[in-house]
């Protein structure tokens, strides 16, 4: 079993930032995917980005590509998203996931059913 809680969220003006942590215990932390995904209201969860066991390799959408930017330590069992110029389409409810699935040490996935633990979710919202 893997508990995973997220923190970071606000309300911020677009262009800022935003450092989103996602705090997990139990299980072995290094050994799994992490992923980031959010949902807006009245929409459907999407994928945000992910990260490898080993931090090796990383996977964005592409509408966070070269704003977005996942990373983990395992020393603190932590993953972090840090959002740069942020827009108000940014707004979501954030969700961390951890992943069971193994492909290798730089496996990543973008698929939700890929993820069985799940936090409860920090709220971003972003105003013009």
């Amino acid at each position: 079993q893997v508990q995973l809680v997220e923190s970071g969220g606000g309300v911020v003006r677009a262009g800022n930032s935003l450092r989103l942590s996602c705090a997990a215990s139990g299980r072995t932390f290094s050994s799994h995917v992490m992923g980031w995904f959010r949902q807006a209201p009245g929409k459907e969860r999407e994928f945000v980005s992910t990260i490898s066991w080993n931090g090796g390799s990383t996977d964005y959408a592409d509408s966070v590509k070269g704003r977005f930017t996942i990373s983990r330590d395992h020393a603190k069992n932590t993953v972090y998203l840090q959002m740069n110029s942020l827009k108000p389409e940014d707004t979501a409810v954030y969700y961390c996931a951890a992943s069971l699935k193994y492909g290798g040490a730089n496996f990543v996935t973008d698929r939700a059913a890929d993820y069985v633990y799940w936090g409860q979710g920090t709220q971003v919202t972003v105003s013009s």
